[in-house]
């Protein structure tokens, strides 16, 4: 089922999310995260940005190149480990202009999958980028906090116009 979006500046968007529950109603929000972020069409998607409050993100970063490798995180933990590097990100949650942030360019990740399974793996390039923009989501951080002062101004005028 496709799950509406939220957008900027809804406040759930800023909100620290809680421990997500391993159940039935986790496996088919997944799923349903899942079916929204390809309609989107999108790469990454969380939890909060479809009005639910906890820490689980879905992400595919090679579906659009015909890669597809879906992958459901349920209550990630992050390293953040290589160099800081400025790359660009978009948001589904916010509707303007791809905006420049840093990030680092690998990450250690933990979390747990839709079966219980503990998984721990290092990425990087586009997928640690993706990794740390949808964990920043469920703490409650958009790209917009990421930007300075002035790239925020402009951005926001531009969502707001």
């Amino acid at each position: 089922m496709l799950l509406p979006i939220l957008r900027w500046p809804d406040p759930r968007l800023s909100q620290l999310c809680v421990p997500a529950v391993l159940d039935a109603d986790l496996r088919a929000l997944a799923a349903d995260m899942l079916e929204t972020m390809y309609a989107a069409p999108g790469r990454g998607l969380a939890a909060p940005q479809v009005g639910r409050l906890v820490r689980v993100f879905v992400m595919d970063v090679g579906w659009k190149t015909g890669d597809p490798t879906p992958l459901v995180f349920v209550n990630p933990e992050l390293e953040l480990l290589g160099t800081r590097v400025l790359g660009p990100e978009g948001c589904l949650s916010i509707p303007c202009p791809v905006t420049e942030v840093e990030r680092n360019a690998q990450v250690r990740a933990r979390w747990t999958d839709l079966d219980g399974v503990a998984h721990d793996a290092i990425f990087d390039g586009f997928a640690a980028i993706c990794i740390q923009h949808e964990f920043d989501h469920l703490n409650g951080i958009l790209t917009l906090d990421r930007l300075g002062s002035e790239a925020r101004a402009l951005a926001e005028s531009e969502v707001l116009a």
